[in-house]
Parts: structure tokens; C-alpha cells; sequence
């Protein structure tokens, strides 16, 4: 079993990967919830996360992350923390890919494509490989509610076109 701290993007390269249907969470420990606002005459409200909601874990660090129109920001994993993404401004393309070697969807790509066309709450595990990018400007809103205070020494980055570098939409042609 490769730990998060010991993968190289020569391993990476390695893998034989399985791309799924987008928007299903296929992703062992993956977890994908709609989420429903409420709209009436003076706008609309949307719950974020809650207690009672199955297979999300309750927050501990809670931060918001601005990205730029057209910006990738990946490739990265966690050996401990969880994170758990909804977006409040904008639409992304979170990408999630497993590389550990023990797990039944070792290999598997999952696509979400999140937003206030589609709200949800995407619950990644840590051992996954993911990123996002933002597709629509001027920027997108990512919230995530880590299971885990911040520690810069569980956050393992690599290059985002490393691997899978035409995962990312949109595709052009």
C-alpha cells in the first residue's frame, strides 16, 4: 500500500484508470448529495450541510476557496482529512480519482459538476487524488468542510496536467 506522502507522478503514471459516468459517486467511501433550494420572491436558501445527512462526517474546519475562471486547482490528497466541497458561487468540475491500491475502485475517475444549476455536497475521502476547475466567471466559490483542522503537512500537491490532463472540461471541437 502506497502512502499519501509516498506517491510520485512516475506511479501515478502507472495506473490504469476508469473513467465512470458523470455525477455518480462510484468512488468507494464517496459520497454525492443534491442539494435543494428554496426559492420564493425574495431569493432562495440553500442548507449546506446537516447533522442527520448520511455519510458525511460533521465539519471541524470550514474555509472558503476564490478560483479564477478557467483555473485548475489539483492535483492534491490527504492521507488523514476529509473534505467535503459545495460551491456557492459559480460552476466547477470536481474530478476524484482513486490511487489507493487496497480499495475495491483502485483506478477509478468520478466527475461532478457542481454549481447553482446544480448544488451538491461532494464528501472525498482521504487516499483520493482531486481537484477542480472553475467554469464560470469571474470566479467560483468552493466551501469546504474539512473533517480535520488545516495541516500543511497532510496536503500533497502534484501538477494538474500530470495525469488525466484531458479529464477537465470544457472540451473544445
Amino acid at each position: 500500500m502506497v502512502k499519501s506522502g509516498d506517491v510520485t507522478v512516475e506511479w501515478l503514471k502507472n495506473i490504469e484508470f476508469q473513467r465512470n459516468p458523470i455525477g455518480k459517486a462510484t468512488i468507494e467511501g464517496v459520497v454525492h448529495r443534491k442539494l435543494n433550494p428554496i426559492v420564493d420572491g425574495r431569493g432562495e436558501v440553500t442548507e449546506l450541510w446537516s447533522e442527520p445527512w448520511e455519510g458525511f462526517g460533521p465539519p471541524v474546519h470550514i474555509y472558503q476557496s476564490g478560483t479564477d475562471y478557467g483555473v485548475v486547482k489539483c492535483w492534491h490528497l490527504h492521507e488523514i482529512h476529509t473534505d467535503q466541497f459545495a460551491i456557492s458561487r459559480g460552476k466547477v468540475q470536481v474530478t476524484l480519482v482513486d490511487i489507493r491500491e487496497e480499495s475495491s475502485t483502485f483506478g477509478h475517475v468520478n466527475v461532478f459538476f457542481l454549481g447553482s444549476l446544480n448544488p451538491g455536497l461532494v464528501r472525498i475521502p482521504p487516499g483520493l487524488l482531486h481537484g477542480w476547475k472553475a467554469l464560470s466567471s469571474p470566479e467560483t466559490l468552493v466551501l469546504n468542510f474539512q473533517s480535520h483542522v488545516y495541516d500543511p503537512s497532510d496536503e500533497y500537491k502534484f501538477q494538474w496536467n500530470c495525469v488525466l490532463e484531458d479529464v477537465w472540461e470544457p472540451k473544445n471541437g
